[in-house]
């Protein structure tokens, strides 16, 4: 008998607790009868056009994302608007849609935990732990080998999927790196958090013109990290294949893929 809709958000809710998630947080199932089969399970961080044609094109029972799509408030699902016409086309093709977002960010092998693991951090921690000392918000650890600030912008270059935007960095190149604090997606809400002000670099995304100089400026006066900001879908898409990894391993039954769509938002970059 094949598994049903209801018996995969079980499983999701296991991997990745909705109790986990922030306040302001919508995760769960946004669209799906619960007792529909599911054979196909697609991964993708955004629910867009793209990865929604992607799901019906491969005959995915599932899009399992990170972003939940209702996120913030609407007021109309008319298939004449994004957020309606991606629903619409869902739900057409018998195809459910599922967010894991912050609930997925805070566990033990959450969006930043894959991050430090692809950076090899040696001891990571979380930077705002939860009631499990392993899991939490962020982390920092030890690079295996010291080096410098310009040759991990590099090395982050390389294992992080292509974006426009690249990596960005605040600092002097050779400034000598060692010890990392790290958050995937938008982090400068912890710029000022202690675990990250004793690191010697700070890696995250979606750094903006004031908190990030700020943070530069009190470091010149106090000490503190020097920062790299990285592309928020692709710090974050890394996680999907460890999704995906634990998603088979729960549920051997069923088919999980993960989509290679390029859903960071910006297309080209002028350097001046």
């Amino acid at each position: 008998m094949p598994l049903r809709l209801a018996d995969v958000t079980a499983t999701v809710e296991r991997l990745w607790p909705i109790a986990g998630a922030e306040s302001w947080d919508a995760p769960g199932l946004i669209a799906g009868d619960p007792d529909q089969p599911v054979e196909r399970v697609l991964l993708a961080v955004d629910a867009v056009r793209a990865t929604v044609d992607e799901a019906i094109e491969t005959d995915a029972d599932l899009l399992l994302v990170h972003h939940p799509l209702l996120l913030r408030g609407v007021t109309s699902i008319a298939a004449d608007r994004y957020k309606g016409s991606v629903l619409h086309r869902l739900i057409k093709a018998d195809c459910a849609l599922l967010a894991a977002h912050t609930n997925a960010d805070v566990v033990a092998t959450g969006t930043s935990a894959a991050l430090a693991a692809r950076l090899e951090l040696q001891d990571p921690a979380p930077i705002v732990p939860s009631t499990d000392p392993i899991a939490g918000l962020g982390r920092t650890g030890t690079l295996p080998q010291p080096t410098s600030l310009g040759r991990l912008a590099r090395a982050l270059a390389a294992l992080l999927p292509p974006t426009a935007g690249g990596v960005r960095v605040s600092g002097e190149f050779d400034a000598p790196v060692h010890k990392v604090a790290l958050c995937g997606g938008a982090g400068d809400s912890l710029l000022a958090h202690p675990a990250v002000l004793a690191a010697d670099v700070y890696i995250t995304s979606d750094l903006r013109h004031h908190p990030a100089s700020e943070a530069r400026e009190n470091a010149a006066v106090a000490g503190g990290p020097a920062l790299i900001d990285i592309s928020h879908w692709a710090s974050e898409w890394l996680w999907l294949e460890t999704a995906a990894a634990e998603l088979r391993s729960a549920l051997p039954g069923i088919e999980v893929a993960v989509s290679e769509l390029r859903t960071d938002p910006w297309d080209f970059v002028i350097v001046q």
